[in-house]
């Protein structure tokens, strides 16, 4: 039976991974310098429910997802971030669930939706034309599990930035909102003068 809630999600992914990837996962948990932080604590010892528990309720539901996306990537659990990223898209797409699906502001350092819409998909024809940094881009999605290698050869393959950039939209951007939280996160990193420039006309 499918999760009824991304918090039953995140439950299910902890409990299918191995015991070796899920002591991974919780050490890199508590390896994250960002805040808020999760102390020692709330994860020694803790099953794989506790853990969601602890995850939805220190960064919310919105932002445990992203959190958890990100730490399977750092664990290279590449096919656990698609399959976590299937899941959430499919609650996301469900009536009612769309206020619940939004990134925090708290999760992102920044407000990632403006009228119900991804700032992602908003400057969907600003990004194609303007990022040109795609390689390192790339490197960092791969990193992070959105990518997967096949995909990652793939389009560095493409002649320009704008091909590779339509290929992402056409391809794991489609995913979900955790997908896009992730490149959004890579895009501060790789592309801030642009972003800075897109978020003042919000």
């Amino acid at each position: 039976m499918a999760p009824k809630t991304k918090k039953a999600a995140l439950a299910d992914m902890l409990e299918n991974l191995s015991k070796s990837d899920f002591d991974k996962f919780c050490s890199l948990l508590l390896d994250r310098r960002e805040e808020p932080r999760v102390r020692r604590r709330q994860v020694e010892g803790k099953n794989f429910l506790q853990i969601a528990d602890v995850l939805v309720s220190t960064f919310t539901e919105a932002g445990a997802v992203k959190v958890a996306v990100e730490l399977l990537g750092c664990a290279n659990c590449g096919q656990e971030v698609e399959e976590l990223v299937t899941v959430i898209a499919g609650l996301d797409s469900k009536p009612g669930t769309r206020d619940t699906a939004r990134p925090s502001a708290g999760a992102t350092g920044v407000d990632t939706t403006s009228d119900d819409q991804h700032f992602v998909d908003k400057y969907k024809l600003q990004l194609t034309d303007r990022v040109s940094h795609m390689d390192p881009i790339l490197d960092r999605l791969l990193d992070r599990g959105v990518l997967q290698r096949e995909a990652y050869d793939t389009i560095r393959a493409l002649p320009t930035s704008q091909n590779k950039m339509r290929e992402l939209y056409c391809g794991c951007l489609k995913a979900g909102t955790a997908s896009k939280d992730v490149f959004y996160q890579i895009l501060l990193e790789n592309e801030k003068f642009l972003i800075d420039d897109l978020n003042t006309k919000h």
